[in-house]
């Protein structure tokens, strides 16, 4: 099998948006090679990396291409591979562009990406496929399997971990001082910190990324209670002495695992878990520029797409 380029959004430095013809690797055995159909801009991580904001990661660096969220088809399979040609996959990042780094890597129009990355989609889910990244790091976020109580932030993030754990029979309240944002809940509550008197909750999720957010937290636990960082930081403080009185416990959720990636698929296989209402702005790939302004500026965008179906 061979490729020899693709046309992919290079952040070249802070700030700094292309679209660029890149070289693409060859293709080994263990490889397939995807024709990319959508992919989503995440308003985390992706922004830091075009903020210039991102603390030190490995991998991190300019020139590089964005996106972990790449819904694709099927170009080219090796013989015998368990993927054949056509099938729709869900591919979270590459690292195939040769000089220009692929620290997520998905936002290229055709990709060659290790079979094992790859996860086959259900004919019904389309373009809703590029939320699984965000379902799977929710999943992950309630790694116990049980509820969040208190969700701050009610972004695609915080709707997913209300979705799950409405799912496991919770009854979560969200955070949201946006009123652009508080609409939408499905089975769950959305207010703000001062109409929400309770402060004897067991489990906090904050996916607000606000580094400042801790002690205000810690003032809304129950004893023994836990705040789980579900956010992307640089630095974190706290006042320990509240912490200590409340015997507060703090928890940092990692990147998504396949479990939880196969757990989602199952809850949506289900009908117990919606991606429905979360893709809220759609651009052509030629106008990513536009498209990335508009997710990271724009509070009524909570997830937007681009579709790359007529790109080469």
């Amino acid at each position: 099998m061979t490729l020899l380029s693709t046309t992919a959004v290079v952040f070249s430095g802070p700030e700094q948006l292309e679209l660029r013809r890149l070289p693409l690797i060859a293709p080994e055995a263990e490889h397939v090679v995807v024709q990319t159909e959508f992919s989503g801009i995440s308003t985390g991580t992706e922004r830091l990396l075009w903020t210039g904001k991102m603390p030190p990661f490995p991998g991190l660096g300019y020139p590089l291409v964005p996106g972990y969220e790449t819904v694709a088809r099927v170009l080219e399979a090796s013989p015998g591979s368990v993927l054949k040609v056509g099938d729709q996959v869900f591919v979270p990042g590459a690292s195939c562009f040769g000089d220009v780094r692929g620290l997520f890597g998905g936002a290229a129009s055709r990709l060659v990406v290790p079979t094992s990355r790859v996860t086959r989609l259900d004919a019904d889910l389309g373009e809703q496929g590029v939320l699984l990244a965000l379902a799977a790091t929710a999943q992950h976020a309630l790694s116990n399997g049980s509820a969040a109580e208190l969700i701050i932030g009610h972004g695609v993030l915080g709707r997913l971990l209300a979705r799950l754990s409405v799912a496991v029979g919770g009854d979560p309240m969200v955070w949201e001082l946006n009123p652009a944002r508080a609409s939408g809940a499905l089975g769950y509550r959305v207010s703000t910190p001062e109409a929400d008197p309770r402060k004897d909750y067991r489990g906090i999720y904050d996916v607000s990324g606000d580094a400042n957010i801790i002690d205000s937290l810690v003032m809304r636990l129950g004893r023994g209670g836990e705040i789980v960082l579900a956010g992307f930081y640089d630095r974190l403080s706290f006042s320990f002495a509240p912490a200590f009185m409340k015997e507060a416990r703090l928890r940092i959720a990692a990147e998504w695992q396949p479990a939880d990636l196969a757990r989602v698929l199952e809850l949506l296989r289900a009908r117990k878990l919606s991606l429905d209402g979360l893709i809220t702005h759609r651009r052509q790939f030629d106008q990513a520029a536009d498209a990335y302004h508009t997710a990271f500026t724009d509070p009524a965008c909570l997830k937007m797409l681009l579709d790359w179906r007529t790109a080469s």
